[in-house]
């Protein structure tokens, strides 16, 4: 283990790991409470189109990605938004739409970019270079300020719609916002497990706090804590063995996080009930004096 935090490739990877942990969480959590949660997916097959497109063109996958998926969840937002198409149909239209793009593109790319479409597709986070940390760190300041200074506005606006609009608040700028910064999150996350599992770490970490917490911003703060985990933990083991795929041992992870937490969440629960059925009588009768 201390002989690979001298290694430079082991840095990239744990810092892109520990990005990556900190924004899918924060960025789902609002996803997940406006019944959203395929949109990850929905921008991930979208972003697959931005990949062959800078294998295509021969620029930067990742920036190429950036412009597309960004393009790609406007227009969900504003399908779901305008048109009389409902939220999941907008969603399997940019399903539908970005695979095929994807695929029209790379077999028009020059030969030997489909080896390389499997490290976006499954992830590679150990072929993780200083460019990409730069730009997957550039994007993660960016996902967390949006979090940071509109957190909660987003958050009325996820709870209702209807009351945000009434409040006065800008309900088109900060739906647009949701799904921009659920696409850079994507992008984001896309090299570290990849584009087909990139939603999972967008929604299992939310689950799973969920069934530990009831407050929002409780809920949040640990999801990050939880999607940090899963993420450095899937990587180490990933490293224990050359056979254990990154991405796929970060889901998993997960996923093993979330089984937990539903036996742990009955006793919390067990536990506030208690709670709650004991303070009840002793506030009825201060009430009666």
């Amino acid at each position: 283990m201390i002989d690979l935090l001298d290694r430079q490739f082991f840095q990239f990877a744990l810092i892109a790991a520990l990005l990556v942990g900190l924004c899918a969480p924060a960025v789902g959590t609002f996803i997940v409470q406006r019944r959203l949660a395929l949109l990850g997916d929905g921008i991930g097959h979208v972003a697959l189109t931005g990949v062959a497109l800078g294998f295509l063109t021969g620029t930067a996958p990742v920036l190429t990605a950036v412009l597309v998926a960004v393009a790609g969840a406007v227009a969900i937002e504003l399908v779901r938004a305008r048109g009389r198409t409902s939220g999941d149909v907008a969603l399997a239209l940019m399903f539908y739409g970005g695979i095929a793009g994807g695929v029209l593109l790379m077999g028009i790319a020059p030969g030997g970019s489909n080896a390389k479409l499997n490290s976006y597709l499954f992830g590679a986070i150990a072929s993780v270079t200083e460019q990409d940390i730069w730009i997957i760190g550039g994007l993660a300041v960016a996902v967390l300020a949006v979090v940071a200074f509109f957190g909660r506005e987003l958050f009325v606006l996820c709870q209702d719609e209807e009351m945000a609009r009434a409040s006065g608040l800008p309900v088109r700028f900060l739906s647009l916002l949701i799904a921009v910064t659920a696409a850079l999150t994507v992008v984001i996350a896309m090299r570290v497990v990849g584009l087909l599992l990139v939603s999972a770490l967008m929604v299992i970490p939310v689950a799973t706090s969920q069934q530990l917490t009831r407050g929002f911003r409780t809920t949040m703060l640990l999801a990050m804590l939880f999607g940090v985990i899963a993420a450095v933990g899937g990587l180490l083991a990933s490293t224990a063995s050359t056979r254990v795929p990154p991405g796929a041992s970060i889901v998993l992870l997960a996923l093993a996080g979330f089984v937990l937490a539903l036996g742990v969440g009955k006793f919390v629960r067990r536990g506030r009930s208690q709670e709650s059925t004991l303070t009840e009588p002793s506030t009825r009768a201060e009430e009666v004096v």
